[in-house]
């Protein structure tokens, strides 16, 4: 009988535990702020002082659109860690990945252009050049050697899709890859606290991130003079965000959408302003 009281006590207690990491007020704010969107939205939040969170359907599959160069990025980097690659090696383009030449830079070099491993890495997450990304995601491996990287590291849900094969049928689903906004949030802790392959990897990987064209959405609402490493996903009926920012309280913000009813692409598209507004309260509420 007291085993089982002690069971009971010591699962009574784990309970109570993870219920005080939540953050009921600010969880509260989140759920009104996010109600009537038309579509669907999942939300995770994390205080890294107090460990403190939030989530709305945190655990729900979402796209990844262009997030999935940060999984990429990773790939990458283990490359480089393995001797497989070094950091400012040249590389040659062949010019047969074009994706997007109207916005792409990489689909607009030359044949046979020889061009910094760095400056592709850093095409791929700045301005999320696709063609680069694209380059990079076979360099790495490709996307089934990048996803097992990912299964070993313990990230279940985080795949790469696009000219994947076996993944034919999440990429008709999902697009170029998929995540929940609880394991890209634990993907950015992880590198944020060195945890992936190696500290100096992730302090690497944390300067490239930190390196944003598009800061117009949840970045906008972050003061310019502290340090965020972001990135940024759009497809037409999905608008997503993930974002590591070192304030006072530091923290990580991941909001991923999907099903959108309002697919344009104007500045005061829904899910854009809804990012930008849950970027302002989560910033205002952890800096009064």
């Amino acid at each position: 009988m007291k085993r089982y009281l002690l069971l009971y006590s010591l699962l009574l207690m784990s309970v109570t535990m993870n219920a005080q990491k939540i953050d009921h007020r600010l969880q509260v704010k989140v759920e009104n702020l996010i109600k009537g969107h038309q579509g669907e939205i999942g939300v995770f939040i994390k205080e890294l002082k107090s460990g403190k969170t939030v989530a709305v359907n945190a655990e729900t599959s979402f796209p990844t659109a262009s997030i999935v160069k940060v999984p990429i990025l990773i790939g990458i980097m283990n490359k480089i860690n393995n001797k497989e690659l070094d950091y400012h090696q040249k590389l040659t383009w062949y010019d047969t990945l074009n994706y997007d030449p109207g916005e792409d830079i990489v689909a607009y070099l030359k044949p046979e252009t020889h061009i910094e491993l760095s400056k592709v890495m850093m095409l791929m997450i700045t301005i999320s050049d696709n063609t680069g990304s694209l380059w990079l995601q076979r360099v790495a491996g490709t996307g089934t050697v990048i996803n097992a990287l990912l299964d070993s590291l313990g990230y279940t849900h985080t795949r790469v899709n696009s000219r994947t094969p076996g993944r034919e049928a999440n990429r008709t689903e999902y697009g170029w890859g998929q995540t929940t906004p609880i394991e890209m949030a634990q993907i950015y802790e992880d590198i944020v606290n060195g945890k992936i392959i190696s500290r100096e990897v992730c302090n690497r990987m944390l300067r490239i991130m930190g390196r944003q064209y598009w800061d117009e959405e949840a970045l906008s609402a972050i003061p310019p003079d502290i340090y965020v490493a972001a990135k940024s996903g759009a497809v037409d009926a999905s608008r997503s965000e993930v974002l590591y920012v070192k304030g006072k309280h530091p923290y990580i913000l991941s909001v991923f959408t999907k099903n959108n009813k309002d697919q344009s692409w104007e500045h005061g598209n829904e899910a854009w302003e809804l990012t930008r507004s849950l970027s302002k309260l989560v910033w205002e509420y952890y800096n009064k």
